[in-house]
């Protein structure tokens, strides 16, 4: 006869995961000719629950390296870019989010660059970014037990004969 219990643990009680691809642009003292490279740093990142919904904030820096006057200059511009993000993320069926909750964000793709353009004294760019968010609550779990205990195995010592011998030759007045 089997019984059921149920524990009380922390577990993820939702999880999901959303791509973003994002356009922006950023206006330069020179015309530029060339774009000789864009970077993507300082990726920072927070998690939190408003209402129904989880939300991401964070900002990252975007470098962008390119050329003017004709490719004889050079010039870095940088743009500090701020986002807030907010995710729809499912629950499992008896989860609740009003609980005690704990959001943890894991970027699935850095953001980098993808596209750049000229146009006149802008530069426009677009970037990619993925992120993934796992909501951890408390939630219950069902286990199945038995009352009844497995009967002990017997163990026997491994005794051989000439061990038995040897025993039996042992002098009982060895103390005199």
């Amino acid at each position: 006869m089997s019984l059921f219990k149920e524990i009380v643990t922390k577990a993820v009680i939702g999880k999901g995961k959303k791509y973003f691809k994002d356009n922006y642009s950023i206006s330069v003292e020179n015309v530029p000719t060339t774009i000789l490279g864009c970077w993507v740093i300082n990726h920072k990142f927070k998690g939190y629950k408003t209402n129904d919904k989880i939300g991401v904030s964070g900002s990252y820096d975007v470098n962008i390296w390119y050329s003017y006057d004709n490719d004889s200059k050079t010039a870095v511009v940088n743009k500090n870019i701020s986002y807030n993000d907010l995710f729809n993320v499912k629950l499992k069926d008896t989860a609740d989010l009003s609980s005690d909750t704990d959001i943890i964000v894991r970027t699935l793709k850095q953001p980098s660059c993808s596209s750049v353009n000229i146009d006149n004294k802008n530069i426009t760019f677009d970037i990619e970014k993925e992120l993934g968010v796992e909501i951890v609550g408390e939630t219950k779990v069902k286990i199945s037990i038995e009352e009844d205990e497995e009967p002990w195995d017997e163990i026997e010592d491994e005794l051989t004969k000439q061990d038995e011998e040897e025993i039996d030759k042992v002098n009982d007045d060895f103390i005199k």
